[in-house]
């Protein structure tokens, strides 16, 4: 009698608990990222209010015009550009070499007055660099001969400027622009995202050349042509004894790259004198933002290291995150080098996995998916 009331017993609780069935696994892994990524191309003129909205958690884009007083919004800023004076060979005021100089000097003020966005800068190294520490002192020279230059500049009005394309015309402001065949000085804009990716290329998560992101060699991209012959003989020499490693320590190395930028900035044909900063922006919102925001300083938030630090603050994992971005896709898949387009970019930092990761404050590798050990313990 007794075993059967447990046997009546052991059934009840068959028909309480239910069957347990296998082959059924967790629909959503925890994980401390976004285990969904949707990237659209979205107008600077919508980015605000999808922003406040909260349909995008960030704005990869520079023009948004936004404000950094509205709540629930933050920006970071990273390298924009860099603005080039270049004096026209055929100019009068091209004969002398002191000529040239006080003309480029001359310039560069009045782009700077004229234009708060332009940070006065007269060296090719940014602060915003990670080699700028390696330049401190010629950058601060540079920038206190032209502040303190007591030599006579020619009359700015007297000067014929032209923009190098339609994006530089902000920068000359009231001047009337002069002629494409009639001109003393061309003013030039040039995006910094652009200048280190159009002399890249992604090998397996790798950048050829691995000195691209270093300021010494985007200086020798935008001024080597304009140097003369004897100068930029020196210069390759350079060059290419950094890029082959002969050198005989870090020391070394240095005093190369310091050498190779006081060349290019000894001809004042075509000069670098200041730079502009992009803002980024994303939501703050106190459950609908996103926090711990990592970003290159060099290319914003389209880098690597954005995607792989960005939380979701209404999850405590997982989650779904929305990027804005005023690019469209127009580069197909490269099977060797992947995407070349800013937006291919940015999705291919979305799936890609590379050992290294381009470090957000220098020229140096960080590690993703590897480690650096030491296998023999030092005694």
């Amino acid at each position: 009698m007794k075993s059967r009331v447990t046997f009546g017993l052991l059934l009840s609780a068959l028909a309480v608990i239910g069957p347990a069935r296998s082959g059924h696994e967790s629909a959503v892994y925890p994980s401390f990222y976004p285990h969904e990524i949707e990237i659209r191309t979205v107008a600077p003129d919508a980015a605000r209010a999808l922003l406040l909205q909260s349909k995008i958690h960030a704005y990869l884009g520079n023009d948004a015009h936004f404000s950094d007083s509205v709540s629930d919004l933050s920006s970071v800023e990273s390298l924009g550009s860099l603005v080039t004076v270049r004096i026209n060979p055929q100019s009068s005021y091209a004969k002398a070499d002191a000529t040239v100089c006080a003309v480029a000097r001359a310039v560069a003020r009045k782009i700077t007055s004229d234009n708060p966005d332009v940070i006065l800068h007269p060296y090719p190294i940014t602060p915003l660099h990670g080699d700028y520490l390696y330049h401190v002192d010629l950058a601060e020279a540079a920038k206190r001969r032209l502040l303190s230059d007591t030599e006579a500049s020619p009359a700015f009005q007297e000067l014929k400027l032209r923009a190098a394309d339609t994006s530089t015309k902000r920068l000359l402001g009231t001047e009337k622009a002069a002629s494409a065949s009639d001109w003393d000085v061309e003013i030039r804009e040039i995006s910094l995202s652009e200048l280190v990716n159009s002399a890249t290329t992604v090998i397996n998560g790798w950048l050829v050349p691995p000195q691209a992101r270093s300021g010494w060699y985007q200086a020798y991209l935008v001024l080597h042509q304009a140097i003369d012959a004897g100068a930029k003989e020196r210069v390759e020499a350079d060059v290419q004894r950094i890029q082959s490693g002969d050198f005989n320590d870090p020391v070394d190395r240095i005093n190369l790259e310091r050498a190779v930028v006081t060349a290019l900035v000894s001809d004042c044909h075509q000069v670098i004198v200041g730079y502009t900063l992009r803002r980024e922006y994303f939501n703050t919102e106190f459950s609908a933002g996103i926090e711990n925001i990592a970003f290159d300083s060099l290319v914003g938030l389209n880098a690597p290291i954005f995607l792989r630090t960005v939380k979701l603050k209404d999850f405590p994992w997982n989650g779904w995150l929305r990027v804005g971005i005023d690019a469209r896709p127009t580069s197909a898949w490269n099977p060797i080098t992947g995407f070349s387009d800013p937006f291919g970019r940015l999705m291919w930092s979305a799936i890609a996995d590379p050992a290294l990761l381009p470090s957000p404050y220098d020229q140096a590798w960080m590690a993703n998916r590897i480690s650096e050990i030491q296998a023999t313990p030092p005694r």
